[in-house]
Formats: structure tokens, sequence, C-alpha cells
């Protein structure tokens, strides 16, 4: 009993190694490149910088900038509400799409490799060089243009969304769903990574529990809640913690478009660091929370 022990500790110290190792480069890159500047703009939100020839002064103001963000900026905290509206809603929508689709390319079917390949090219289309063309691209504009034109302004998601709103029920709740189905391939291209983690755990649990809830009566619905759910409840809190820090990170983001504009086209970076500061802080509160809230409907299984 004791030798099984002390090679169960041993086994998960090696995992524990392993794990460390893998993280290793992020640690060291940041501690080499990151923490100075870390520390830097938090000090230098508190400052007024006057930039000169090849230096900077920061001057001491104390909470100045950060009162300016809160009560004289008109912009600044409309855009952190309309932004962090945006991004609970469109997380959800992520995880919930992200969540089915996987489920989908789980299931035994001709060409599965191809159609998994397909819903994973996204990822690679939305960075680097690709995203530019996708968004500056004229054939594409010319496209949308004639998709426009030929559809004659019919649209089955338009004349319904205008009964159910026009009936007075939920209409803001309407709008939001309607919104993201308008937007679903915004949503389908930020889902990548998320299906495959969420396909990965799929791929961990064992059939014969399905195997044993089919022999006791369970239906699939059952099974879903009762054996799919708990089994990859870890992954949900992983994916939504990605799904948060990447949506706060998208390059259509207004809050992140008003910190570039006053950092490097007005040359203010006591504010703009100040601006960063609290949108810092509003995400990691927000990751913070949910991930408390989610942590505790974990299921842990060796």
């Amino acid at each position: 009993m004791k030798k099984q022990k002390n090679k169960l500790a041993g086994l998960q110290k090696r995992k524990a190694l392993s794990g460390y190792l893998f993280i290793a480069p992020f640690i060291i890159g940041f501690l080499v490149f990151m923490v100075q500047p870390f520390f830097q703009s938090l000090y230098m939100s508190f400052c007024d910088v006057q930039v000169g020839a090849g230096s900077f002064t920061p001057i001491w103001l104390g909470l100045d900038n950060y009162i300016r963000a809160f009560r004289i900026d008109p912009e600044f905290s409309r855009l952190l509400v309309e932004e962090i509206s945006r991004m609970a809603l469109y997380s959800l929508a992520i995880m919930v799409f992200s969540f089915f689709v996987a489920l989908i390319l789980n299931q035994k079917f001709k060409g599965r490799a191809l159609v998994r390949a397909v819903f994973f090219l996204p990822v690679i289309l939305s960075s680097g060089v690709i995203l530019g063309l996708e968004s500056e691209n004229s054939v594409m504009a010319a496209m949308n243009v004639a998709i426009e034109e030929t559809a004659q302004g019919i649209s089955i998601t338009g004349a319904l969304e205008s009964i159910l709103t026009t009936a007075g029920v939920g209409t803001r709740a309407y709008e939001s769903v309607f919104e993201v189905i308008d937007n679903i391939y915004d949503v389908a291209i930020s889902s990548g990574i998320q299906i495959i983690i969420f396909l990965s755990g799929l791929q961990t649990i064992s059939t014969s529990m399905y195997e044993a809830a089919d022999i006791e009566g369970c239906t699939k619905w059952e099974s879903l809640w009762k054996i799919t759910f708990p089994m990859l409840s870890s992954l949900f809190l992983v994916n939504w913690i990605y799904t948060v820090i990447d949506f706060c990170m998208r390059s259509d983001n207004e809050v992140i478009d008003k910190i570039t504009e006053i950092t490097v086209d007005q040359i203010n970076y006591g504010y703009g660091s100040a601006l960063s500061w609290i949108y810092f802080v509003v995400v990691m509160v927000i990751v913070g929370i949910s991930s408390l809230i989610i942590s505790r409907r974990v299921y842990y299984y060796d």
C-alpha cells in the first residue's frame, strides 16, 4: 500500500514537473520582457508624462488620471460598459456554439477529419496578414454588396425579429439573440480553439459510461447532463477564461481603440496607462468572479 502511494506521488510530481517545463518559456519571457514595463505603466498611470527629445519625464499627479477617466471623459465609461456587455453576450454564444459543434464532430461519420479541419481553419485565417486581407478585401466587399442586392431586402431573421419585437415581449432579449445570429460568422471564427478543447475532452470520456447509462435506461438528453457536462466541467472553466480574455483583446474592441488613440495618436502616456489599468482590472475582476462561480460546479475525477 505504501509503495503504491509512493508511486502515485512520484507520478504526480513528474506531471507537475512536465507542466512547469511546458510553461517555462512563458514565465521566462514574462520575467525578462514584461515585468519592468508592467510596473512602469502602473507608475505612469499616476503621472503626467512629458515627452521630450529621446526621453520622457513623469510628473506625479496622484489619482487625477483615474478621476478624469470616470468623471470627465465622456466616452470611456460608456465604451467600457458596452464592451463588457458585448463580451458577456458573445462569450456565452461562443461557448454554446463551440460545445455543440464539438458534440457533432465527435460523432462517427465520413469525412469527419475534413470537417474538423474546416472548423479549425478560422483559427489560422484569423491571424496575421490573412486577417488584414479579410478585413480590407475589395472582392469580399463587392460580394457582400452583390448578395445584399440579390436578396432584395428579404431576410428570414429580419422578418422574425420584426414580428417578435412588435409583440413587445422580451424586446431587449430578442435583440441580443438576433444580434448574435446576424454575427454568427464572428462567433464561428472565434470558436476554433474552444472546439478543439471540448473535442479533446469528449474523446477522453469512456464509452463504457454511456453504455452503462443506456443499460440503465437513460436517454441521450439525460446522458448529456449526467455524464458529458460533469466530465467536461473543468474544460468549461478553461474555455470561459480563454474566451473572455480573447474577446477583450480583439481588434474591433472600442476600448482598445480608445486607449490606442490616446496613447499613440495624442502621445498621452499617463492617461493612456490609466485607462489600460482600469480596463485590465475590470477584466481580471470579471474573470476572477466568473471563474469562482464556475469552479464551484467543476467536477474533478481521477
